[in-house]
């Protein structure tokens, strides 16, 4: 794992890709503080950096796309394969390479509220926390994008998968608030995003039997809840985006709340999606 991770960190430093990123973090955190905290003369620095998650958006499937995709594209993942490593640790040597990469530039933006301690109070305790919960939420974001460069062997691709699900995670809030707050509504939603899951199932498994099996399994245990808790489904769909979206969990820290759920939450996607990395590139292996 050791020597993959020399080699991830020497690919992003001993070219321009690892330094171009982090000045583009910098300059856009730069940006964000004039804004919010000059212009705009809000003292409070958390609201900077709860803007600046957006850039993560396009910066996290660019730093993510060619992760496993470009080595797919160069065959070069026939030497990972054939390396005596098992292929958890080829996934978290890449990975922990890619939190390096976003940890400097992080590092230099905890020094950006000391310049402008002498024009406000700053909040020092609610400011670190909210640039910690800025870190998690990258990794996290990191993580699925390192899972979907599994699945593709054009880096474009993997860009624009990973684009689309932080797009739909970001806005989810807005989305949802367009779907009624009605039971059968809510029922409906959750019906096309199992039939959605069963699709995932059978792009992973090429198993369509499983997928289907998948389907009537989930939409019979969702019809039978529907039917005898209907009065739980009303804005249940809301209540599950607000859960579940990434960034709607990061955004409680803006308002100087410690919620260890969040934490756990992040956590708990950056093990999931590297573990479905892990199956994924297994899968591959031994095709």
């Amino acid at each position: 794992m050791t020597h993959i991770l020399k080699k991830e960190l020497g690919s992003y430093f001993k070219g321009m890709s690892g330094y171009f990123l982090g000045a583009v973090m910098l300059v856009f955190a730069g940006i964000y503080t004039v804004m919010v905290n000059c212009i705009m003369g809000y003292p409070n620095y958390e609201y900077t950096i709860n803007n600046l998650s957006f850039m993560y958006l396009a910066l996290i499937p660019v730093l993510t796309m060619k992760t496993f995709a470009d080595e797919r594209r160069q065959r070069t993942d026939q030497l990972l394969y054939s390396l005596p490593l098992k292929m958890s640790q080829v996934v978290i040597g890449k990975y922990i390479a890619l939190l390096v990469v976003m940890l400097v530039p992080t590092l230099v933006i905890c020094f950006y509220p000391i310049v402008l301690t002498p024009f406000t109070e700053i909040k020092y305790p609610v400011v670190m926390l909210n640039i910690l919960a800025f870190y998690i939420l990258g990794a996290s974001m990191i993580a699925i994008g390192e899972f979907i460069s599994t699945l593709t062997d054009s880096q474009a691709v993997s860009a624009g998968l990973s684009f689309a699900v932080f797009l739909i995670s970001y806005f989810a809030r807005d989305m949802a608030d367009y779907v009624p707050g009605t039971a059968f509504a809510s029922m409906l939603v959750l019906a096309a995003f199992g039939f959605l899951m069963a699709c995932f199932v059978y792009s992973f498994t090429k198993m369509i039997y499983l997928a289907g099996i998948f389907f009537c399994v989930y939409f019979c245990i969702l019809e039978l809840l529907y039917i005898n808790f209907r009065s739980a489904f009303e804005g249940l769909f809301s209540d599950i985006v607000n859960s579940i979206s990434i960034f709607e969990r990061f955004y409680v820290f803006a308002r100087g709340v410690f919620d260890i759920r969040s934490i756990i939450y992040f956590i708990s996607i950056i093990i999931v999606f590297l573990y479905l990395s892990v199956i994924s590139l297994e899968k591959r292996r031994w095709a």
